[in-house]
């Protein structure tokens, strides 16, 4: 097939790189020209304008495929595009898109008369290699079109139309929720090994746990490949950020009144990660020497 392609960060690089693998015909562009020139040397065409990247499409309807940070980027970016696009042509939000946002895109772009689709999209670094997994939501027929990309992004069954606008994202939003629970699960689990008695080889239990074991997974491999490299994670600072997922995947529980509590305690202990001195522990020792007149540590 042919598509546009907007956006060359970390994964929208190695996406058209793969699709380039499997002769699809890609022009591509990037706010940053360098990142552009990149790509083109490697088989893409390149644009150098939003308008130049539409005129070169040369099917019907096109396709363009926005990979770009979340919330008003996408919005400005979809904007930016509409006005060089004939009716019926495809527009695909590949981003970490709020469900609702993909809702209300569909919404506005179909009655305008263009196609939309949100596409939940997992694989990260990795994806070039393994390939992405595709959580994809709008109409089916449009599904249909796209899908020749589609398989060449995924490995084998690794794409699924999950039903209309916004429901790829609401797929992909729960799947960041649940990462972020096995995360938490395993950074506990190896910090109560390091705490121990043993003096524990945690890369040789993360490898060993990675063969044939229930807890073996993509990434209890990564951990392994950390210990590897670094066996006590000296060199990382413990502090962890959220793209927002885990938020939404939390607050549509609360609103679907689903308890929710791992995923919930995963994302405070992120908050809790990035704290250099917890204010509320300040407060609990305050109150054990009050009532129990128990120590406290100075600051002095």
């Amino acid at each position: 097939m042919e598509i546009g392609f907007i956006g060359l960060g970390r994964m929208g690089a190695n996406m058209v790189r793969r699709l380039l693998r499997d002769n699809h015909r890609v022009v591509a562009w990037n706010r940053t020209a360098a990142k552009t020139d990149e790509i083109v040397k490697e088989g893409a065409e390149g644009a150098y304008s939003i308008q130049e990247l539409v005129g070169k499409l040369q099917q019907s309807p096109r396709v363009v495929w926005v990979m770009v940070p979340a919330g008003q980027a996408t919005d400005d970016m979809i904007q930016e595009v509409l006005p060089y696009l004939n009716k019926g042509d495809i527009i695909i939000d590949g981003g970490n898109s709020n469900y609702k946002d993909s809702i209300r895109r569909g919404k506005e772009l179909t009655e305008k008369g263009f196609h939309f689709m949100d596409a939940g999209t997992s694989g990260g670094i990795w994806g070039l290699k393994v390939g992405y997994c595709l959580m994809v939501g709008g109409e089916k027929e449009t599904f249909e079109y796209i899908e020749p990309l589609l398989k060449t992004l995924a490995p084998p069954d690794g794409y699924l139309y999950c039903g209309s606008h916004g429901a790829g994202h609401f797929v992909k939003m729960v799947h960041n929720g649940i990462e972020y629970g096995i995360m938490q699960a395993y950074g506990e689990g190896f910090e109560i090994l390091k705490a121990s008695q043993y003096d524990f080889d945690l890369h040789a239990i993360s490898h060993l746990w990675n063969q044939g074991s229930v807890v073996r997974s993509w990434l209890l491999e990564l951990a392994e490949s950390a210990f590897e490299q670094d066996p006590q994670l000296e060199s990382i600072k413990g502090y962890v950020e959220d793209s927002g997922e885990g938020r939404w995947t939390i607050q549509q529980a609360i609103d679907t009144n689903v308890p929710a509590p791992v995923i919930t305690l995963s994302l405070f202990e992120r908050f809790h990660s990035r704290q250099d001195e917890s204010f509320s522990a300040k407060v609990l020792a305050a109150l054990r020497k009050g009532f129990g007149g128990h120590a406290v540590k100075s600051n002095q």
